[in-house]
This record gives structure tokens, C-alpha cells and sequence, in this order.
């Protein structure tokens, strides 16, 4: 794991996520989640059931959350230059239903209460608890967690 954050999109993993969102940016300028979960699963990005628990799986759904609360928070991606074609800050909406926010939340609560993977521990928790930033990064999961489901409510 590269990271030089706590955050998902603060890893090397989370720029894959970036670019591929970058590489699939529509032409009409909006992104849906329910629409980047169903291609993710396909492209291997995410799991197909949450039975299937992997590290990669893991930072993928939270970069998820991270970029879209960071959309509704601040109304832009902010990833990217302007004058890139391919920028993800070209991006005027991000929507999300309920359904697929219940799926990144399924994910970030999984995570959250340590649901074993098929060798005993979540690598993205071993990796974590390992690194001087656990404590840091346990609040930030928590807090996208927080977001989430105060979208749900809403």
C-alpha cells in the first residue's frame, strides 16, 4: 500500500480509482454511483458480493465515498486540471440513490466492525492498524460513515 494519507484517494490505490473514473468520464458530465458501482464489479474494482473481501475492494469503496461527499460538499471533483480533456473536474453532477449509497455503506460498515476476510483479518485493516495513523484513519472511516447515512436520512 502507498499512501502518504489517510484518505483512500491519499494511496496508490485510490488514483487507480481516479483514473479510472478520468478514463470513463461521460460526455454528458454527470456521474451517477449506482452506475460506477455496477462497472467497477465488472472491471474488478469491487467486488461482486461482500463476501468477496480484498484490500483493493476495500479502498475502492471508500474512495468512492470520499469523491462523491467531496462532490456534495463542494460541488466538484478536485482532481484534475481544467484544461485536461479528461478532468475530473469537469464534472457538473454527482448523483446517488439509495440503493447504491446502502451499498458503499454496507462496505464502509463492514469495514468499520472488522467482518473477517477468508484469512481471519481485512488486509486494509491489518495494513492500518500496523501504520502510526490507525487512530486517524478509524475517525476519517467513521466519518464518511457519519455522511453517508445522513444522506440516507435526508
Amino acid at each position: 500500500m502507498g499512501s502518504w494519507g489517510i484518505k483512500a484517494l491519499e494511496s496508490d490505490e485510490g488514483l487507480d480509482a481516479i483514473d479510472f473514473l478520468r478514463d470513463r468520464i461521460p460526455d454528458h458530465l454527470s456521474l451517477e454511483l449506482a452506475e460506477l458501482i455496477t462497472v467497477m464489479k465488472e472491471e474488478g474494482l469491487l467486488g461482486s458480493s461482500f463476501e468477496e473481501i480484498d484490500f483493493y475492494y476495500d479502498n475502492t469503496a471508500m474512495a468512492l465515498a470520499e469523491l462523491y461527499l467531496m462532490f456534495q460538499e463542494t460541488g466538484k471533483l478536485d482532481y484534475g486540471h481544467e484544461d485536461e480533456k479528461k478532468s475530473l473536474l469537469t464534472i457538473r453532477s454527482f448523483a446517488a440513490d439509495e440503493e447504491s449509497l446502502r451499498f458503499i455503506l454496507h462496505y464502509l460498515t463492514d469495514i468499520r466492525d472488522e467482518v473477517p476476510d477468508q484469512d481471519g483479518e481485512r488486509e486494509i485493516l491489518e495494513l492500518w492498524r500496523d501504520s502510526p495513523s490507525w487512530e486517524a484513519w478509524r475517525v476519517h472511516l467513521e466519518q464518511l460513515i457519519m455522511k453517508i447515512e445522513k444522506r440516507l436520512i435526508t
